[in-house]
């Protein structure tokens, strides 16, 4: 066996080839995801600062909100700004345990993202459909053991993913054609089939598929109810929160059934790439906007704590 191979097989070092080796349309990809990187960084913390000094924002849809935001913190930086840093430097390797620690993470939080967005979308079920029974159903008790279930099934299929992933042996050159360390990319390099990864990426695919069902048919409830309220104005406000949400998971779980569903050719394109960034960047930008510049009590808790800031600065 090759000296290079053997490197690869005790997996020292993989190489994210990214989206070109053009320097000039590496800075700009480098400057792109930094704009992207910040706008979601602060969207984010304002939230999670948000919802925990207003205690008007203390109920189950924000305690959501607030897990949701730190799941996107976690989402996006675990990617992006290795790819950043590597696109500056012109340097494009990632460690063994580097590799392994971003499959990890990513299935993590990505799988307890589709968990939590899934009892949110219960959660406005209930709050729409059957409000008299909301502060019942929507317990304290409840919403922590939700929670917390979203976390449990997240972790554990982050450690089926990440175990079976690298079992297999790897060989050949350790290019990973992506700008982080996805699996359909680390299983093109695996030297024989991974069957049990294939096993996991199936039962994962059900999970995901189930959960998109689940919350289909609860925005299926919410607009029918909906569509019998008297106030028009009413209705436009629930339409306005509730389908971008829809938009937005849709073209996560899409995309990313997209990825690991279809054959991985020999020489990745430029759109197969792209279809990379809809399940890892566009979701922890988004959603900041959605649940927050288009939310009344969100707007009201920022302006309450601006003028709080400059009361105390004056």
């Amino acid at each position: 066996m090759s000296k290079e191979m053997d490197n690869l097989t005790s997996g020292s070092t993989f190489f994210l080839m990214g989206f070109t080796d053009i320097r000039e349309i590496q800075i700009l990809h480098a400057m792109l995801f930094l704009l992207i990187y910040l706008a979601a960084l602060l969207g984010n913390l304002l939230i999670i600062l948000v919802t925990t000094k207003d205690h008007c924002l203390h109920t189950p849809m924000y305690f959501f909100l607030k897990n949701l935001s730190f799941l996107d913190l976690g989402l996006i930086s675990i990617t992006v700004p290795k790819s950043i840093t590597n696109s500056l430097m012109n340097y494009n390797t990632i460690s063994f345990l580097g590799c392994v620690s971003q499959v990890f993470f990513f299935f993590s939080l990505a799988t307890t993202e589709v968990a939590l967005l899934t009892v949110m979308s219960y959660d406005r079920y209930v709050a729409i459909c059957h409000p008299l029974r909301y502060d019942s159903i929507m317990s304290r008790g409840s919403c922590v053991r939700m929670a917390a279930s979203s976390w449990l099934s997240g972790g554990l299929n982050a450690i089926l993913h990440t175990a079976s992933t690298f079992s297999t042996p790897t060989c050949g050159s350790p290019e990973v054609h992506q700008f982080f360390c996805d699996v359909p990319q680390l299983l093109s390099l695996a030297c024989s089939p991974n069957t049990g990864e294939f096993v996991v990426i199936g039962l994962s695919l059900v999970f995901d598929f189930g959960c998109f069902v689940f919350i289909d048919i609860s925005y299926i409830y919410i607009f029918s109810t909906v569509l019998r309220m008297p106030s028009r104005e009413g209705r436009a406000r629930v339409f306005s929160t509730c389908l971008p949400h829809l938009i937005v998971v849709t073209l996560f779980l899409s995309s990313g059934f997209f990825a690991y569903l279809h054959p991985l050719p020999k020489s990745p394109s430029l759109s197969d790439l792209l279809i990379s960034v809809f399940y890892t960047v566009v979701p922890p930008t988004m959603n900041p906007l959605i649940y927050s510049l288009r939310n009344k009590d969100m707007k009201m808790a920022l302006k309450k704590l601006r003028m709080t800031r400059v009361c105390q600065l004056s």
